[in-house]
């Protein structure tokens, strides 16, 4: 690693959590590689969003790299036969959970890192106004980060990895508040399960929701811009 520059690998999915995680490794002085993932979810648009929010908060270099989790399904994302739950938050893990889906995109993040010689990683997994996913439980980050530090040369020879997720105990509205001090424009993010090709929201399905009442919460504008509600 070059003198005096910090890396960090930062998963980006072009939604309003990971663009406040960008802002926040760009503030602590990192020169951030973004990494987007088409694991074939049927919000594709999102990715776009990704490139516009890397583009903003100056990263490094962006790469998207393309899985096919259709090919397993098991998920409203990934399998067009499973309805996007639009009924509020449902007792049990949705409809929505994509089976090993962080833990893939971690793997990913990993595999970047050591190729850029960088020790540290964030994800924008939150634990409190979320919808249930087991991999966004601050314990699983701790463990992938154990994990990676068994695992991978850089480690092994003294490099250790760190996984950052500065929004595991945020609410939404703190999240939202932390983008907005460091200038995060959430317009150009898209957060919604079903958004058309425009990024337009349905402004119905459970990420709608939690983001809506988060911008209500914070007191601030909310610039999504939604198919039903324009």
């Amino acid at each position: 690693m070059t003198a005096g520059i910090k890396k960090a690998v930062v998963l980006l999915s072009g939604g309003l959590d990971s663009a406040t995680t960008l802002a926040i490794a760009h503030s602590r002085q990192f020169e951030c590689h973004t990494l987007s993932i088409d694991y074939g979810q049927r919000h594709r648009v999102e990715l776009k969003a990704a490139q516009a929010v890397a583009r903003a908060h100056g990263a490094r270099a962006h790469q998207i790299v393309k899985l096919d989790l259709t090919a397993f399904g098991g998920s409203a994302l990934t399998d067009s036969s499973i309805a996007i739950p639009i009924t509020g938050t449902q007792n049990g893990i949705p409809a929505t959970y994509v089976p090993a889906r962080n833990t893939i995109m971690l793997s990913l993040a990993l595999a970047w890192a050591e190729t850029v010689d960088c020790r540290d990683i964030f994800i924008g997994v939150n634990a409190v106004d979320y919808s249930g996913y087991p991999d966004c439980r601050p314990e699983y980050i701790k463990a992938f980060e154990a994990m990676a530090n068994l695992a991978t040369k850089a480690a092994i020879e003294g490099k250790k990895l760190a996984i950052h997720a500065p929004l595991v105990h945020m609410s939404k509205k703190e999240i939202i508040q932390t983008g907005c001090s460091f200038g995060v424009d959430y317009g150009l993010t898209v957060s919604c399960y079903q958004a058309d090709e425009e990024g337009r929201a349905c402004g119905m399905c459970d990420s709608c929701r939690i983001r809506r009442d988060g911008f209500a919460a914070a007191g601030m504008n909310d610039p999504t811009r939604y198919v039903q509600f324009s």
